[in-house]
Parts: C-alpha cells; sequence; structure tokens
C-alpha cells in the first residue's frame, strides 16, 4: 500500500471555506489535517481587527505543533488578512514560527504565496476585488505594493465587507464572479481575491473564462505552494490557470 502524503493547514475558527477547498483540489493520495486557530466576530474598526489578528496569530506555533504530531509534511496558515496587516518582515516570520513549532518542518503562509502566483503570472498590475471592510483593503494595498506591484484598485463586496468573518463563507460563488469581474481594470495584468473564508477559489474558473486573464485567489495560491513543497507537481485541472500549470516555486 502506498503511503499517503499528509498536508496540515491552519484556519480561524470562523473559517468553514478552506477544508472543503483543500479537500476538493487535494490530488489521490493525499490527505489534508486541520487545526482552527481561535478568531471570532469582531468589529470592522484597526484596532478590533489588529487585535483579532494578534490573538490567532500567538497560537501560530502552537497550532503547528500539533500538526507536526500527525506526521504532515508542511505545515501551513491559510489565512490572507493575518498574513498582510503588518508587513512583508510579519509575513516571513509567520512562516520561520510555524516551522520552529513543527519542528523543522517546510512551512507556509497565505501572503507570501499570493506574491509568488503573481510573480509568476508576470504581473506589473493587479486589481483586487475583496470581503474586506475600508482598513483591511488599505493594509492589503500597502503589503502588495511593498511587494512590488502597481495596485490599480482595491474593491471591497458590499455584502461580504459588513457581512463579518462568520457570514462572508456562505456567498454564493457568482456573486463573487458578478463583483469581481465588474471591478477588475482592463489594464490589470491579474486578477487578485484575497480571504480564505470567501469562496473565490470556486469562482476563480468563471472569472478567467470572462477576464482573459489569471485569478490568483488566496486559497488557490496557498495550496499550490504547500503542494509543491510536499513534491507534489501533476497539475490540478478545473481550479484557476495556476493549478493547472502548477509551476515550480522559489523554495
Amino acid at each position: 500500500m502506498a503511503i499517503r502524503k499528509r498536508i496540515g493547514i491552519m484556519m480561524p475558527t470562523t473559517n468553514t471555506t478552506v477544508e472543503p477547498d483543500f479537500h476538493r483540489v487535494a490530488p489521490p493520495g493525499v490527505t489534508i489535517h486541520s487545526q482552527h486557530l481561535w478568531l471570532t466576530t469582531h468589529g470592522f474598526g484597526p484596532d478590533e481587527i489588529r487585535e483579532a489578528m494578534d490573538r490567532m496569530n500567538d497560537e501560530l506555533e502552537e497550532g503547528a505543533r500539533h500538526l507536526a504530531q500527525g506526521k504532515v509534511e508542511v505545515v501551513s496558515m491559510v489565512g490572507t488578512t493575518n498574513s498582510f496587516y503588518r508587513d512583508l518582515a510579519w509575513s516571513d516570520e509567520m512562516e520561520r514560527i510555524m516551522s520552529q513549532g513543527a519542528g523543522g518542518l517546510p512551512a507556509v503562509a497565505t501572503s507570501p504565496s499570493v506574491v509568488q502566483a503573481l510573480k509568476f503570472f508576470g504581473a506589473k498590475k493587479i486589481s483586487a476585488a475583496t470581503p474586506y471592510p475600508d482598513w483591511s483593503n488599505e493594509r492589503l494595498k500597502l503589503y502588495f505594493e511593498s511587494a512590488g506591484f502597481d495596485v490599480l484598485n482595491v474593491e471591497g463586496e458590499p455584502w461580504a465587507s459588513k457581512a463579518g468573518a462568520q457570514r462572508m463563507n456562505d456567498q454564493d460563488p457568482e456573486a463573487i464572479v458578478d463583483f469581481a469581474s465588474r471591478v477588475c481594470r482592463d489594464e490589470a495584468d491579474v486578477l487578485f481575491c484575497p480571504c480564505t473564508g470567501w469562496r473565490a477559489f470556486e469562482a476563480a474558473p468563471e472569472l478567467e473564462q470572462r477576464l482573459g486573464k489569471p485569478v490568483v485567489t488566496a486559497v488557490q495560491a496557498t495550496a499550490w505552494r504547500v503542494f509543491r513543497k510536499a513534491g507534489i507537481t501533476q497539475p490540478i485541472a478545473g481550479n484557476g490557470r495556476l493549478l493547472e500549470l502548477m509551476p515550480p516555486i522559489e523554495d
């Protein structure tokens, strides 16, 4: 009997999107193992969001330690805001903290994975369609500008941006397609859809068809980099160009 490849993923306690997404795209013989980090409904102000992200990130090392007991091959935190709300240095530090907690296993955070995906597609100018309130959108813009991209616009979907961390999981992907295709600028090289609790990964193939350009989502980019770090190289069809191409990663 072949030995399975085991992938360890962490996500916020409010997130009911990441696990279905990973299970849906995992190749045969790859199993997904989860650890939830504390997050609950919080306000939309800067202090409230930052406090919620800080508390969740305080559990990164312990969460990675728990996952490592399952003999996984890689650990990851599949979350966007908690990886961009500080700066580029912090998202790199997240990966170091997780690897340390997991006894040196490879570790993956979401925002650095998105940066790599955007670079693979040669993106210079990007549009972002999000489920975020204003402060999170502002922090996202700063992060990706610091990474070298011209962020043309960051638009928050009106319902999702007021729904809160739990309810945004329930927005129909068709609504995401309609919104994101409207706000993506013609001159953008790539459309980016952040937030691992938003069902943008399911919307990606239709968005790419409508827009005629690559679409990178938070879960998609994280899954790509996680799978590659685990030695999984086979193309995964039907979930957007990134997984269909399954290009090498930088690290």
